[in-house]
């Protein structure tokens, strides 16, 4: 089965390939969906996330799941020595989590598929992806890379199981991903993908590693199970040994990353 809802801010696809699994499950999948849209949202006076910006809201009286969003940005953080900045704290926009949001809560929905019996699903917010399984037996899942100038094309194609693929750049909001350290939107790279166990960390490292440019790639070969690709301003790919691995197709020269 095939279900899509605008939600988030994006177009959210799910493909089952499981038959038997609850119709109730695959709606609770998409309720959760509006929930995180009204919780963590910056669009929404009343939402958590702009209540926490503007003061209105302590993070110790905010929600369980809102910390633990808080908890995983200051891991990522820490570990991108400040690259990753969700407070506005140097020169960062206000307070906006939304870099690692989306993938926190794909994987949230694909737990919860999982426990409704899903083994076999694609789960798709706005060209973050987590796949299970596969769309056939013995067949992983191909996750195209969306050209970031050409949006009808693709600049890579992999295929994978039991994975989350992550991508940040410059598309459907345009150039809103800023350098922390200097204020201005970064403008090294055109997109950077990142592979994983977890969409949520994919989702921030990928954020981070896109402003610190082509290292970027360098920095998230160093993350345990997560694996880079790079487009370049110049229109090349750079990536890590373990993307090449997962390579189908590519339509753009590589150059050699820091493991490849």
């Amino acid at each position: 089965m095939v279900r899509v809802e605008h939600v988030m801010g994006t177009v959210v696809s799910l493909h089952l390939r499981d038959p038997g699994i609850a119709d109730a499950a695959v709606d609770g999948v998409f309720g959760w969906f509006h929930e995180v849209d009204a919780r963590f949202s910056t669009y929404r006076e009343d939402s958590e996330v702009s209540r926490l910006g503007r003061g209105a809201l302590g993070v110790g009286e905010s929600s369980d799941d809102v910390r633990e969003v808080l908890a995983l940005c200051d891991d990522v953080h820490r570990e991108s020595e400040g690259i990753f900045e969700v407070w506005g704290r140097r020169h960062g926009p206000p307070f906006d989590p939304s870099a690692l949001v989306k993938g926190w809560s794909v994987d949230r929905a694909a737990a919860m598929l999982e426990g409704a019996g899903a083994r076999n699903f694609y789960l798709n917010a706005g060209g973050d992806v987590v796949g299970r399984g596969g769309a056939q037996p013995g067949r992983g899942w191909r996750v195209g890379i969306v050209h970031p100038e050409e949006l009808d094309k693709v600049a890579a194609v992999i295929t994978a199981t039991d994975c989350a693929v992550a991508t940040s750049g410059a598309y459907e909001r345009g150039h809103h991903i800023v350098d922390p350290r200097s204020g201005r939107p970064s403008s090294g790279l055109l997109s950077m993908t990142v592979v994983g166990p977890s969409l949520a960390r994919a989702d921030a490292y990928a954020t981070a590693a896109y402003v610190m440019g082509r290292e970027g790639v360098g920095w998230v070969s160093g993350r345990p199970g997560y694996e880079a690709y790079a487009i370049t301003a110049q229109h090349r790919a750079v990536f890590t040994a373990g993307f090449a691995r997962l390579l189908t197709s590519v339509t753009l020269d590589p150059v050699p990353g820091p493991s490849a």
